[in-house]
This record gives structure tokens, C-alpha cells and sequence, in this order.
């Protein structure tokens, strides 16, 4: 059995990757999910596509290969995070759709929570309370649908996150578990005693039957139901995507870190086997846990990263495309005294202001598009240096290096300017596929496919990006744009 089948299930979309026993891409499918919209804030998904979707995928790698069930050692399982799924222990169907973890609904609970449980939250979960979280989703639903809460004190009802309803439906209902990476982000879990905490349980009104097993990220479970693949398959791995990616990366020493650039920006630092809780409202979660170690890390989000490229392709006409991007920048020794503040969603952590909209500052009559295309750019490592500043504060940590990831990691100009900026170096993988790398790395150590040493000696980057002698112009650019940004929080 040489090779790994990866659930790689996100948001947008489910997708299937198979490879083989060097880690490399045998073949991929994908199918888009629908996201409904009922009011203002409000996201959801139906968790029988999501399941479905998923299903038909992994089916559509098999055909195609010729790869059976025999050949596969394990499935690996990443998973959007947070978005919440209750359903009928009896029948095994949702008894609401899927909330997302976009959705907003319970914005005004969690508000009125923070004024009392900020602390008692913080110190047990490493979380802020926040919609964004799973607790809040299930006391909705509960309160929500008529008879439910009754159902699920008695057992009947059950919760997961994506992961825990994809292997409820893959074993046919024999196993309700999810991961520390996964538990970590539901505000139940308390990341110290790696358990369900009690107390959080009782603040937010639900009932401990409800909930799934919690287990190593990496380890063999169990097998599916042989009717879905024409035979079993070992299930040996769940993990939360962000998390994935940071293993994907290999960063599994204290203090590496990983950025993926996609529509806004994940950073994640590993703090090693203790928990670093934040003084800057960043996030404390589990990064992973198996072989008897688990490792957390330290997470902060910038609300647009890809998106600001986007916008200069969609709505303002700059671009043709994301890649004349980079051969505009690279075009000119400077921004012209041109700065860009990315605020297009507000600004996330240090500054924490939705009140803050985007600006150009800096235009004279020598301005031109190149000028505002490289700017914007950089806005973007500076926004990922704010990142790494707070890391290094809450952990007490060196930066040696920071792995990249995700769309905008392939702009040559910004890894350079960021790799400038941060004064470390910025390592391009040659896999860009890191979330479903990740889980296929822990699948792969589940089933002794692979081990540790054999993961680092396949680890190939396609490009290390060195500080160059620029380093000085951009610190100083840095200093000039953070000016900008306190002149506009005082308003």
C-alpha cells in the first residue's frame, strides 16, 4: 500500500488528493459546495453535500487512477474549521444545515459574553469569544429547534465539526471523534488539560453527551465501511486546515512559522509543547498531538491579503492580471512616496479597528499605476511584519525563517521585500498543496508509510528568498507607513 488518500474539505469547495509514496501529487479532483446566504451574516452549507462532495471526489482520484482501496495506506482528513454540524445519532441525518464559521448570528451574544468571561475563556480555550467559534453555533441550534436541546441531553444529538461528521459518515456511524486541532477551536475545549471543559460547557448551555471523542491528530482510528470504496480503507489522520498547513510546511520545531497567502493572510508560529497565550489578541490553539507530544501555536489573521491584488485586477483596472502585478513592482526602484493602507475589511491585529477604511496616501502628478500596484504589495509584508512583531512578543521566540504558502507566495517581488523586511528567510515549497500535504504527512506516519527523518529528507523548496541589502529602505518605508496608520486610528 504506497499511497495516501487526503480529504482536503474547505470552504469553498471539496477536493480529493491522492499521492504517492514520495509525497507527490498522483491525481487531484474537486468539486465546488454552495454556501447559503439566508440574511445578513448569515452563512451556511448543507452537510450532505459537504459529505457528498467530498465522496464523489475521492471516488472520481480512484477511477481515474485505477488505484483501489488495496493500494491505499490511509486517509488523511483536513477540514474548514469551526463551521458546525448537529444531527440525529438515530437516523445519521443534520438536523440544520451546517453554520459556517463566517456566520455571524450569535455576534450579539458573544459581545455581551465578553464583558463578564473574557478572561475565564481566554485563559482555558486560548480563544477569544467570538461567532467566529463553534459553542455559540450549537447553543443556537439548540435553542433554535424545537425539542432538540431535550433530544441532546439524552444522547440522541451530536456534534462535530467537519471532520468529526465526515468519519460519522464514513464508518457508518461506528466512531464520533475530532482532534485536538479541531477540538481547540470550538470554545469547549481547554487546551491545558487537553479535555472538554466543564465550565465552558455550563456558560454556554450544552450538554457534554453531544460531543465527539477527542483523539491524536495523527493514528490510526479505524477503517471505513466497505461498501464506499469496494473495501476498507484506515482512516489516519484529522486535522484543522491552518494547522496541516504548518505541519505540510514541516515547521515542527519551536519557533518556525508558516503565512499563507490567500484571500486575507494566516500566520501561524509553533510555540512548541506549551501554550503561549497573547498579550495582542492573537490566538493560542493546538497545532497537533501524537507520539505522545502535542504541539500548539500561536495564530493571527490579516483580514485581506490575495483579495488586495484582486481588487486592483477587478475594481480598479490596474492589472490585466495577479502576475503583471509582480513585473510592475519589480519595474521600479520604489513606491513613489506611494502608501497603500489594505483596510478593505477593516484592520485585524495590532490595531483591531473596523472603523478604518482603505487609503491611498502620497499621489502627486508623477503617480502612476506601477507606483500603486507596488505599493499595495508592500502593504502587505508590512501587515505580515505587524504579525510576526506580536509573535515574537507573546512568545518570547526567535524568528529563524518563515515558510510561505497559498496564491500570493508565488509573487516573487513580495517574498523578496518580505524576506527584506522581517530580515529572515522566506522558504517557497515546491509542493504549493500544503494544507493537503500536511494531512497526508500525518496519515502517512499513522499507517508507517512514513516516518519523521522520511518526511524531512523529502522536504524540497523551489525557492529560499535571502535578506538582500535592501533591508534598510524597507525598515525605513515600514516606520513611514505605520506613521500613516496611527494618524488615521486617532481619525
Amino acid at each position: 500500500m504506497d499511497y495516501i488518500l487526503t480529504f482536503d474539505q474547505g470552504t469553498s469547495s471539496s477536493r480529493a488528493i491522492l499521492f504517492d509514496k514520495n509525497a507527490e501529487v498522483v491525481a487531484m479532483s474537486q468539486r465546488e459546495i454552495k454556501q447559503f446566504y439566508p440574511a445578513k451574516n448569515l452563512v451556511e452549507q448543507d452537510a450532505t453535500e459537504i459529505y457528498e462532495s467530498q465522496i464523489a471526489c475521492a471516488r472520481d482520484v480512484m477511477k481515474r487512477t485505477g488505484i483501489g482501496a488495496k493500494n491505499i495506506a490511509a486517509i488523511g482528513i483536513t477540514n474548514q474549521r469551526e463551521t458546525t454540524i448537529l444531527w440525529d445519532k438515530e437516523t445519521g441525518e443534520p438536523v440544520y444545515k451546517a453554520i459556517v464559521w463566517q456566520d455571524k448570528r450569535t455576534h450579539a451574544f458573544c459581545k455581551l459574553l465578553r464583558e463578564t468571561h473574557s478572561a475565564t475563556v481566554g485563559n482555558k480555550t486560548g480563544l477569544i469569544i467570538d461567532s467566529y467559534f463553534s459553542a455559540t453555533k450549537i447553543r443556537w441550534i439548540l435553542d433554535k429547534v424545537e425539542g432538540l436541546r431535550k433530544k441532546a441531553e439524552q444522547g440522541r444529538i451530536l456534534f462535530g465539526t467537519v471532520d468529526s461528521w465526515l468519519v460519522w459518515k464514513l464508518t457508518a456511524g461506528k466512531l464520533h471523534i475530532t482532534d485536538v486541532s479541531n477540538a481547540s477551536r470550538t470554545m469547549l475545549f481547554n487546551i491545558n488539560t487537553l479535555e472538554w471543559d466543564k465550565d465552558l460547557l455550563r456558560l454556554f448551555d450544552i450538554p457534554a453527551a453531544m460531543l465527539p471523542e477527542v483523539v491524536d491528530t495523527s493514528a490510526v482510528y479505524g477503517t471505513t465501511a466497505p461498501d464506499i470504496f469496494d473495501g476498507e480503507i484506515a482512516l489516519g489522520a484529522l486535522v484543522g486546515d491552518q494547522q496541516a498547513a504548518l505541519f505540510g510546511q514541516l515547521a515542527v520545531k519551536e519557533g518556525m512559522m508558516k503565512n499563507t497567502f490567500g484571500t486575507g493572510c494566516f500566520m501561524l508560529m509553533n510555540t512548541g509543547e506549551k501554550p503561549r497565550f497573547s498579550t495582542h489578541r492573537l490566538l493560542t490553539t493546538v497545532a497537533w498531538r501524537f507520539g505522545g507530544k502535542t504541539n500548539y501555536a500561536l495564530e493571527g489573521n490579516i483580514f485581506i491579503a490575495g483579495a488586495a491584488v484582486k481588487w486592483l485586477r477587478d475594481n480598479l483596472h490596474l492589472i490585466e492580471n495577479t502576475a503583471q502585478s509582480e513585473e510592475y513592482a519589480l519595474g521600479l526602484k520604489d513606491s513613489g512616496g506611494i502608501f497603500v493602507i489594505p483596510a478593505l475589511a477593516g484592520l485585524g491585529a495590532p490595531y483591531w479597528s473596523e472603523k478604518v477604511n482603505g487609503a491611498i496616501f502620497g499621489l502627486t502628478l508623477d503617480s502612476t499605476k506601477e507606483h500603486i500596484v507596488r505599493a499595495t504589495l508592500e502593504s502587505l509584508a508590512f501587515r505580515s511584519k505587524d504579525l510576526v512583531k506580536l509573535m515574537k512578543k507573546d512568545s518570547g521566540i526567535k524568528v529563524s525563517s518563515l515558510a510561505v504558502d497559498g496564491g500570493a507566495s508565488a509573487n516573487n517581488f513580495l517574498m523578496q521585500y518580505l524576506a527584506d523586511l522581517l530580515n529572515v528567510k522566506v522558504i517557497r515549497p515546491a509542493m504549493v498543496e500544503t494544507t493537503a500535504l500536511g494531512a497526508a504527512y500525518f496519515a502517512g506516519i499513522a499507517s508507517g508509510l512514513w516516518t519523521m527523518d522520511d518526511l524531512l529528507k523529502m522536504k524540497r523548496d523551489e525557492r529560499i528568498f535571502y535578506p538582500s541589502q535592501e533591508r534598510k529602505s524597507t525598515k525605513k518605508q515600514y516606520k513611514k507607513w505605520k506613521k500613516i496608520v496611527r494618524k488615521m486610528l486617532k481619525g
